[in-house]
């Protein structure tokens, strides 16, 4: 336990050094509230419109956001150390590889955790600040609900950059990998969804479609965020099929949880399998 704190703590404060977490949070706090006063500018709405819409937005935007950030994040975690030429040297400390990779995410899962708590936790007390008219209690709720998921979701993409930084021998593929990563998961996914509801009739049964987003931890995050609203107008296109999944928001939190074990465990096997070419 001690070496994995040690290790924690030195990507903890490098992650303070690089200021990512001050930039992070400002990132999310600025564009928490730009959203929720300015977000309706385009239908000629300027100001607060409702909590609903703006919880609404904010998992959009977070959906977009956070898995590029931990992506970016994590891409070089583990070959940025085999370039270096540091890998080695760390190894030969009473350190096992399994340490130093959850040492590692440990570290910068909690800078990101931080950052993403700070920044829309900011956000939740500006708008009470601004707004006296809304319940304290359901913005404080809605927004719990949100960081805790996002959270999540973070965390997930974190471990599919380590696992893509265990599998590549270079930390410019990392990165070109991520961002095929990162489209797949936001866009493509989404839009084969899509094409599967539209084009494929009779193929697949309409109430099948909820089950196949399950497959994609971004979907999964935005069904949980988006049932906690009871207005149906936010709930459209493809995601207005995942709302009427038959899963309580605890058992979406499971499938998140999954989803970072099951990838947690592949870049493990990854990186020890890496370890060999070296």
């Amino acid at each position: 336990m001690t070496i994995l704190l040690t290790i924690a703590r030195k990507e903890w404060l490098d992650g303070i050094r690089n200021r990512w977490i001050l930039a992070i949070t400002l990132m999310l706090w600025g564009q928490a509230v730009g959203l929720a006063y300015f977000g309706g500018v385009a239908s000629g709405l300027v100001g607060f419109t409702s909590i609903e819409s703006t919880l609404a937005s904010l998992a959009s935007l977070a959906v977009v956001i956070l898995p590029l950030i931990a992506l970016m994040l994590g891409h070089d975690a583990l070959i940025g150390e085999v370039e270096r030429g540091t890998l080695l040297l760390l190894l030969t400390y009473p350190i096992t590889p399994g340490q130093l990779l959850l040492g590692k995410f440990i570290g910068q899962a909690l800078m990101l955790a931080a950052a993403t708590a700070l920044g829309f936790g900011s956000a939740a007390l500006t708008l009470l600040l601004l707004t006296p008219a809304l319940d304290t209690g359901v913005v404080l709720y809605l927004f719990a609900a949100l960081i805790l998921s996002a959270v999540l979701l973070g965390w997930i993409f974190l471990a599919m950059a380590y696992a893509l930084s265990g599998w590549v021998n270079e930390k410019a593929k990392a990165a070109g990998a991520s961002l095929i990563l990162w489209f797949f998961f936001v866009v493509v996914f989404d839009l084969l969804m899509l094409g599967l509801l539209i084009g494929l009739p009779e193929r697949l049964d309409f109430a099948s479609l909820p089950y196949l987003m399950l497959l994609n931890p971004a979907d999964i995050f935005r069904i949980f965020n988006l049932g906690l609203l009871s207005s149906a107008e936010v709930k459209t296109g493809v995601l207005a099929a995942g709302s009427s999944l038959g899963l309580e928001p605890a058992g979406l939190l499971a499938g998140l949880l999954l989803w970072l074990g099951s990838i947690m465990g592949l870049a493990r096997f990854l990186f020890q399998r890496s370890l060999l070419r070296i």
